[in-house]
Formats: structure tokens, C-alpha cells, sequence
């Protein structure tokens, strides 16, 4: 089952600490991320990475969706 964080209308550093908690709430699996910006896209990628996370994110309906898993 994947987690989900809407991350959107929220200002930096609100969408990575959202992204942050949600991956080591998870441990493992898929967490979903919706943000605004790509410089949020970019920062939250960042997050996960040194969290040992991979990142896929595609434009969705004037945001973005990154998909994390692990």
C-alpha cells in the first residue's frame, strides 16, 4: 500500500519535511508526493536520495507527482 503526501500550496521547507517524515514513517514500499514547483520536484528527489530512495516524477494537472520507492 503506498502513502500518499499533497505537499501542494505549501512553501519551502514544508514539502521536503512532509517527504521526509512520510519516508521513514514508511521504511520501505511506495510514498506518492504532489508539489507545485520544480525546484520542489528537485529538493524533495534530493530528500529521498540520501534517504536510499528512488525517485520518478512526471507533470500531472499543473503539478507534479513523484513516486518514491524503496
Amino acid at each position: 500500500m503506498s502513502e500518499n503526501v499533497d505537499a501542494r500550496g505549501l512553501s519551502c521547507p514544508q514539502p521536503v519535511i512532509l517527504t521526509r517524515n512520510a519516508l521513514q514513517e514508511a521504511g520501505q514500499g511506495e510514498v506518492v508526493v504532489l508539489v507545485d514547483t520544480m525546484t520542489q520536484v528537485q529538493n524533495c528527489t534530493r530528500a529521498a536520495a540520501q534517504l536510499g530512495w528512488q525517485t520518478d516524477w512526471q507533470e500531472q494537472d499543473n503539478a507534479y507527482k513523484l513516486t518514491l520507492q524503496r
